[in-house]
């Protein structure tokens, strides 16, 4: 815990690094971390963001009990306001809803929120320290909430019996003298290194360096460049030292810049320039000022010879290069009487639900002058208040196998395994599959809606397979089953096709007219807005266009995938969401 501890004692001595954010599995010690920020700061108070705050409660508002009692408004901080010269602590800051994402990054950019709601217009002060959390597998936060984060933190594991038995006497024994004597001891050290912080010497070689750092590790904006420049002085400072060295720079390094990087450093170093030819000009003064001589900027090439070792292993795993790969990007919300309260507004009682918190609050400033005699409470009209929802719109992936032919067990396997890549992040961004199969006469829903890879790994093993092709039934069915899923919220309707495209049994058209028909469905399926991916997987170039034909009918894309892996069909299915 050498690495995450240092973490925090840099954040309690340099505010200006905003947050540290500890990366890691259950029972990594993630949420001991983050309370035992407390100990390195006595008298600094902790504001904990649960991950259900509604944005009554993170901004505050009127404080209904007291503006009744009183007669007029009386206003309470929310969350945010409550930790402006403290700490707030979120756990599984990668689950919080995307409206408490936002406020929170207003809140960390500018040192305050700008509140106007409910008829009231306030400025207030958000001037804290972060301390978040989250479990990789489970998803990665929102990048720019961590790019305002100076420190993030991996995890190391606790796999020892020796490390697991300390973290147990720690629990049990928390008074035990030795830790009490290292936390005094940890305090001392935060204590002289904030009387010499300010004159910890950070030579401009050095911030050179450490910008050449970013560069290389493909690290985007210019915030992580002045973390790193603070977090190398708030190390040497810890060590007490008064100027940077190399450690320190590594340091650096490790919590600021290698968690942002995006590739691996270029190990070539850029070619040299010929100096240019001597121009009859006078010598400069000794009192003219000379930039850093090219041949002193070594550190950078040791520095990332330091860390190279394991940047390969972790590289895929960087919420920063994560973020820059995807293409698929946020699935969007939508609105209606589902999923998160996000506003109450005036509007009837019809087909709607009353926010009676928020019509009392309303009506609560009118009382003394409505009041009859001492006592009533007098609601009118314009005092009603209705819920106004918003829900995180995922995706629905329609998965249509062609289970004729001799190919049709070929499928099987890449539909299974494109179906479990896909909802390895469906938890994140509530996407769910459907899954399809089309032979001999029909088309069958084998399993509606789900975001269970057990249930789909069970329904592809029992496609029975073989006979013919009802193309036009499979578009039919996957129609009815987009209604009823555009019905629940479900922005984003994809239609991925395992087929090669040729039609041979139709509804009610004879052999002859097949195509026909085909062609009318296709059409309709293409007007209700449905997107299409039409992946031909036949290792045989035979179907002379159909599957190109039918796509086109579609207004789809079309990929002939021979040799077509998994995951490379999962990821044309999210591109396909990603497509306007």
């Amino acid at each position: 815990m050498d690495t995450p501890r240092l973490a925090l004692l840099m954040l309690a001595l340099e505010p200006r690094l905003r947050g540290v954010v500890f990366v890691g599995p259950p029972g990594s010690g993630k949420s001991a971390l983050m309370h035992g920020l407390a100990d390195l700061l006595p008298g600094v108070h902790q504001v904990v963001l649960p991950l259900g705050c509604d944005q009554e409660a993170l901004l505050g508002g009127l404080d209904l009990e007291a503006t009744l009692q009183r007669g007029e408004r009386v206003i309470r901080n929310g969350v945010l306001g409550r930790a402006d010269g403290g700490v707030l602590l979120v756990e599984a800051c990668n689950l919080l809803a995307e409206g408490t994402a936002n406020t929170l990054l207003g809140a960390l950019e500018d040192g305050e929120l700008r509140i106007e709601r409910d008829g009231l217009s306030r400025r207030v002060a958000t001037r804290f320290r972060l301390v978040g959390s989250y479990d990789p597998a489970e998803g990665q936060p929102r990048a720019h909430l961590l790019d305002r984060m100076g420190l993030i933190v991996r995890m190391p594991s606790a796999g020892t019996s020796d490390a697991r038995l300390s973290i147990v006497e720690r629990h049990l024994n928390p008074t035990l003298r030795a830790w009490q004597d290292e936390i005094e001891m940890l305090r001392g050290v935060l204590e002289v290194a904030r009387t010499s912080l300010d004159a910890v010497e950070l030579t401009a070689e050095q911030q050179q360096e450490l910008c050449a750092t970013a560069v290389a590790l493909g690290v985007q904006g210019h915030r992580a460049d002045l973390f790193a420049c603070l977090a190398a002085r708030a190390s040497a400072a810890l060590a007490l030292r008064d100027s940077v060295q190399r450690e320190d720079l590594e340091v650096a390094v490790r919590l600021v810049l290698l968690p942002r990087a995006t590739r691996h450093p270029t190990q070539e170093s850029p070619p040299s320039e010929s100096p240019p030819p001597p121009q009859e000009s006078p010598e400069p003064s000794a009192t003219e000022a000379q930039g850093p001589s090219t041949d002193s900027l070594e550190m950078a090439e040791e520095i990332l010879d330091a860390v190279d070792t394991e940047l390969p292993a972790v590289l895929e795993t960087l919420p920063f290069s994560r973020s820059r790969r995807s293409r698929a990007g946020s699935r969007g919300s939508t609105e209606g009487v589902r999923g998160r309260h996000v506003a109450s507004v005036p509007g009837t009682l019809k087909g709607q639900r009353i926010d009676v918190i928020a019509t009392l609050r309303a009506a609560a400033p009118w009382q003394r002058v409505r009041a009859r005699r001492q006592g009533n409470l007098t609601l009118r009209a314009e005092d009603i208040r209705i819920k106004r929802y918003k829900s995180k719109a995922g995706a629905l992936f329609i998965f249509a196998v062609d289970a004729s032919g001799s190919m049709a067990l070929n499928r099987m396997r890449q539909a299974k395994g494109a179906v479990h890549s896909l909802l390895e992040q469906a938890y994140v961004n509530r996407d769910k599959v459907a899954l399809m199969s089309f032979r001999a006469q029909s088309a069958d829903l084998l399993l509606p809606p789900t975001s269970s890879v057990e249930l789909l790994r069970r329904a592809v093993d029992q496609i029975p397979t073989g006979g013919g092709t009802p193309l036009a039934a499979t578009l039919l069915l996957t129609l009815e089953v987009a209604e009823q899923a555009k019905r629940k919220g479900y922005g984003n309707v994809v239609l991925v096709l395992l087929t090669d495209g040729r039609a041979n049994i139709g509804l009610r058209a004879e052999r002859a007219g097949v195509d026909d028909e085909l062609q009318g469905i296709a059409v309709t399926v293409a007007a209700r807005g449905l997107k299409t991916l039409l992946i031909d997987t036949q290792r045989s170039f035979v179907s002379h266009g159909a599957g190109q034909k039918l796509a086109r009918w579609l207004g789809g894309e079309y990929l002939y995938m021979p040799s077509a892996g998994s995951a490379a069909i999962a990821n044309a299915a999210r591109t396909a969401v990603a497509t306007p």
